[in-house]
C-alpha cells in the first residue's frame, strides 16, 4: 500500500531549485562536449578506430577491474580490521590508512619510478650484490598497465576505507550479536552481516576510485599507458581535433554512466537501516597471538607502501633541489591551493546535500536523475570540463560585453572567463560524485520512519535535514569534505587550463617541474600538497575516532586466531 508524502512547501520548493541549479551545472560541460561530438568531422575518430581506439577501451577495463578489485580489498579489509578488531597500534592504523589519500598518484609514480627503474635504487643495488649485468636478469618494469594500476590502488584505496569505516561505526551491535548467538564466528558475522549492511558505502567508495581511474591523465601519461583519458588529450592538444577528442569524451562519459547503472541495478532496492539500539556498538573482537601479527602486517603494508615509502623518497629527492618553502613565492602556492580547495570543498558538499536531500524527501524520476547526472562529472577530465565551461562562458561574457558597450559605452570585459568561481564550479562537477555518493552511502543507514516521525512532530523538510539527518550523517559530511579539500589539492589539468593570471597552485608548480625534468624540485611542491592534505585527513579520522569511543560497546572477546579460526 502506497503512502502519500506529505508536500514539501516553500523550504521544499528551495531544496528542489537549489538540487535541480547543481545538477543543471553539472550537465552543462557535458552537454558542451555532447554538441561538439556531433558537430565534428568523424574522420579521426574512425582513423583512431582502425588504430588504438580498442587498444585504449581494452587497457581502461584492464585498469578499471585492477583498481576496482585492490581498492575493494584493501580498503574494506582495512577498514573493518580497525573498527571491529583490537591489537596494537590499531588506534594509529586508524589515521594511518587514510593519509595515502593525500598524495597525487602521479607524483607517487614519480617517486616510484626512480626508486624502481633501471638506474634506481632498487636495480643498482640488486646489481652491486649479484655481479650481473643490465641484460642478466628480469626485473617487473615500472612504467606498465599494472604499474599504473598499483599506483592508483594505494592512493585510491582510502575512499574505500573511509566509506566503510563510517559505515561499519554506524552499525548497531544487534544484529552482528544475534549473528553470535546464531553460531556465526567474527568472520561469518563480517560476511553476512556486516558486509551486506556496509555495502552501498563500500559500493560507492569502489565507484570513486573506478571514476578516478578511468579519468586519470598524470599517472597513464607518464607511465606511457593508452587510454581513453590520453587519448582525449592527444586528440585535443597534439592533434589539434577538438571533435575527435569530444568524441572519446562522449565514450568516456557513456561508460561511466554504464557503471553508475550497474552499481544502482546491483544494488537494486537494498537498503540497510541501523536495528535496535542505534547507541550501542557491535563487539570489538580482541586479536592474540598469530592473529595480532597478522593484522599488523596487512594494516600495515598500505601505509608502508602507500605514504612512508613515497614520501621518503620525495623527501630524498626535494633535499638539495633549492627550492624555498618559506619564500613568498611558495607561500602564495600554498595559500592560492588552500583557499581553491576550502573554497571548492563548501560549494560541492553543500550541492551534494541539496541533491542528496531532495532525491531523499522526493524521490523520483526527476530526483533520480538530477543526482545521476550530478556523478558523471568525476569521470571526465578536468580539462575537458574545463574547456566545456570556457566555452559557454566566454560567450556569455562576449555577448555582456557587447550589450553594455553598445548600450551604455562600458567596458565590462570578462566577468566570469578567468574567474576564480568559474575554477570553483569546475572542480564542483568534476568531484561532486566524490561528495554525493559519500552522502548516500550515509543516508542508506538511516530508516524512512525517522523521517516520518520528524515531519508528523511538524518538521520542515529543511528542518529535517539540519536537525536530524545532518547531526547523524556528521561522520560522512566530514569525509565527504575531506575527499574533496584534498581531490581540488592534486586537481592539475582544470587548474592549469582556467587558473586566472598569475595565480599559480602546488599542483601547477610541481606540473611545471616535471615537465622540465626536475623531478627533484618536483618533489618539493608535492610534498607540500602531501602535508597540506594531512591535516583535515588526520582530523576526520581524529573525528570518527571520538565518536567510535563515545559509543558504548560490548566487552570485546578475546580470540587465538584470525576472525573465522573460532567458527
Amino acid at each position: 500500500m502506497n503512502r502519500r508524502r506529505p508536500p514539501l512547501g516553500a523550504l521544499g520548493a528551495t531544496l528542489r531549485l537549489g538540487a535541480l541549479a547543481a545538477a543543471a551545472l553539472c550537465i552543462l560541460p557535458m552537454a558542451a562536449v555532447v554538441l561538439a561530438a556531433f558537430m565534428g568531422s568523424f574522420e579521426t575518430l574512425a582513423h583512431l578506430a582502425d588504430t588504438v581506439l580498442w587498444r585504449y577501451v581494452f587497457t581502461t577495463l584492464q585498469l578499471v577491474v585492477l583498481v576496482g578489485l585492490g581498492t575493494a580489498a584493501i580498503g574494506t579489509g582495512a577498514a573493518w580490521l580497525v573498527t571491529m578488531t583490537r591489537f596494537p597500534g590499531v588506534r594509529v592504523f586508524e589515521v594511518a590508512l587514510a593519509l595515502p589519500l593525500a598524495f597525487p598518484a602521479y607524483v607517487m609514480g614519480y617517486a616510484y619510478t626512480d626508486f624502481l627503474d633501471h638506474p634506481g635504487a632498487v636495480q643498482t643495488f640488486l646489481r652491486e650484490i649479484t655481479g650481473w649485468g643490465p641484460r642478466d636478469y628480469w626485473f617487473p618494469e615500472v612504467r606498465s598497465t599494472e604499474g599504473a594500476a598499483v599506483m592508483l590502488i594505494l592512493v585510491l584505496y582510502p575512499y574505500v576505507y573511509l566509506l566503510a569505516r563510517a559505515a561499519f561505526l554506524q552499525q548497531s551491535a544487534t544484529a552482528n550479536l544475534a549473528a553470535r548467538a546464531l553460531g556465526q564466528g567474527p568472520w561469518g558475522a563480517f560476511w553476512r552481516v556486516s558486509l551486506p549492511m556496509a555495502r552501498p558505502a563500500i559500493a560507492g567508495g569502489v565507484l570513486l576510485a573506478v571514476m578516478e581511474t578511468i579519468a586519470d591523465f598524470g599517472t597513464v601519461s607518464y607511465f606511457g599507458v593508452q587510454t581513453f583519458a590520453t587519448g582525449i588529450y592527444q586528440s585535443w592538444f597534439s592533434m589539434a581535433d577538438r571533435a575527435a577528442a569530444a568524441q572519446l569524451a562522449l565514450c568516456l562519459l557513456v561508460f561511466a554512466l554504464f557503471l553508475a547503472v550497474l552499481e544502482r541495478v546491483t544494488r537494486g532496492d537494498a537498503r540497510h537501516h541501523a536495528a535496535g539500539r542505534r547507541h550501542e556498538q557491535a563487539v570489538a573482537v580482541q586479536l592474540t597471538g598469530w592473529a595480532k601479527w597478522a593484522a599488523m602486517a596487512l594494516c600495515g603494508l598500505p601505509v608502508l607502501f602507500g605514504f612512508l615509502l613515497p614520501a621518503g623518497l620525495l623527501l630524498e629527492m626535494g633535499i638539495g633541489s633549492g627550492q624555498d618553502l618559506l619564500s613568498e613565492r611558495y607561500l602564495n602556492f600554498i595559500r592560492n591551493s588552500v583557499t581553491l580547495a576550502g573554497a571548492a570543498a563548501a560549494v560541492t558538499v553543500g550541492a551534494a546535500v541539496l541533491l542528496g536531500a531532495y532525491q531523499r524527501l522526493e524521490p523520483g524520476r526527476l530526483s533520480h536523475g538530477a543526482a545521476n547526472i550530478s556523478r558523471i562529472g568525476y569521470a571526465v577530465p578536468g580539462g575537458v570540463i574545463a574547456v566545456g565551461l570556457l566555452v559557454p562562458f566566454a560567450a556569455l561574457d562576449n555577448a555582456i560585453d557587447a550589450f553594455m558597450e553598445a548600450r551604455f559605452g562600458i567596458d565590462t570585459g570578462l566577468l566570469f572567463t578567468g574567474s576564480i568561481w568559474l575554477l570553483v564550479a569546475a572542480y564542483t562537477i568534476r568531484f561532486m560524485a566524490a561528495a554525493l555518493n559519500t552522502y548516500d552511502g550515509g543516508q542508506a543507514s538511516l530508516h524512512p520512519n525517522m523521517d516520518a516521525v520528524a515531519r508528523t512532530l511538524g518538521a520542515t523538510p529543511g528542518g529535517l535535514v539540519r536537525r536530524v539527518h545532518l547531526p547523524i550523517l556528521r561522520p560522512s559530511v566530514m569525509t565527504a569534505l575531506l575527499i574533496v579539500f584534498v581531490d581540488v589539492m592534486k586537481e592539475l589539468p582544470a587548474t592549469l587550463i582556467m587558473r586566472p593570471f598569475n595565480f599559480d597552485t602546488l599542483a601547477v608548480q610541481a606540473h611545471r617541474l616535471a615537465a622540465d625534468e626536475r623531478l627533484s624540485g618536483a618533489a618539493v611542491p608535492s610534498l607540500v600538497i602531501v602535508a597540506v592534505g594531512l591535516l583535515p585527513v588526520a582530523l576526520v579520522c581524529r573525528t570518527l575516532g571520538r565518536r567510535s569511543e563515545e559509543v558504548p560497546r560490548a566487552t570485546p572477546a578475546p580470540v587465538a586466531e584470525l576472525p573465522g579460526a573460532a567458527e
